[in-house]
């Protein structure tokens, strides 16, 4: 079975996105460009609204890559301003960064060790590999509070609009890839479910109502 390529990074630059593709290429990784941008800009700003350039990898690429970029910044870290923000970090804040490394850039988390690291408070290898763990665990709960969405889809699926068919299908089949390349459901069993019904529900009442509509 082919190995799906799975998001890895998402821009809203293309050129960054591409710069990112090049270096991961020069490693013989394969990757995906994928332009996910819409197609219409409703703000009529010409200001990046919309636009989103995905790289994609394969899972097994996932952990390579991540090396490649963390590489990358411990080198450009030496060159930094300054006024860069993370400077005005306290100690707790730049934990958070490494901690949390999946919400942040490769630099900002490659500086934030380094800052630790000369005030002291540097986290150890094992540290960071356990907290990697523990965020996987975190990321992996399913995501909460859809009951106002649940509703929602019940009340437009029975009206027989598009939005309950879309809200079900989103509700049963979305998934969130973490930050080890693990692809997951992002809704709980139960809400999955409902999403199934909404489904059905929508599915049944939008050629109701057309039927309606044609005969009348």
């Amino acid at each position: 079975m082919k190995e799906e390529f799975i998001t890895f990074e998402k821009f809203n630059d293309q050129n960054s996105a591409k710069e990112l593709g090049e270096l991961i290429a020069e490693q013989n990784i394969e990757f995906l460009l994928e332009d996910n941008s819409l197609s219409f800009d409703p703000t009529f700003a010409n200001n990046g609204f919309g636009k989103e350039y995905c790289i994609k990898l394969k899972k097994s690429d996932f952990e390579k890559a991540n090396k490649i970029l963390a590489d990358k910044s411990e080198n450009e870290i030496h060159d930094i301003d300054k006024d860069y923000y993370l400077f005005s970090f306290s100690d707790d804040e730049l934990i958070d960064v490494v901690s949390k490394s999946d919400e942040w850039n490769k630099f900002d988390v490659s500086l934030a060790k380094k800052l630790l690291k000369e005030k002291g408070k540097e986290i150890t290898p094992e540290e960071i590999e356990k907290n990697k763990q523990q965020r996987i665990v975190e990321l992996s709960k399913p995501e909460e509070g859809q009951k106002n969405y649940i509703i929602l889809g019940y009340i437009t699926a029975f009206l027989g609009g598009l939005l309950g068919i879309f809200i079900g299908w989103h509700l049963l089949t979305y998934k969130k890839t973490l930050p080890n390349g693990n692809r997951i459901y992002a809704y709980s069993e139960n809400d999955r479910k409902q999403g199934n019904r909404i489904l059905i529900i929508g599915a049944i009442f939008l050629v109701f109502w057309l039927t309606i509509k044609i005969l009348n």
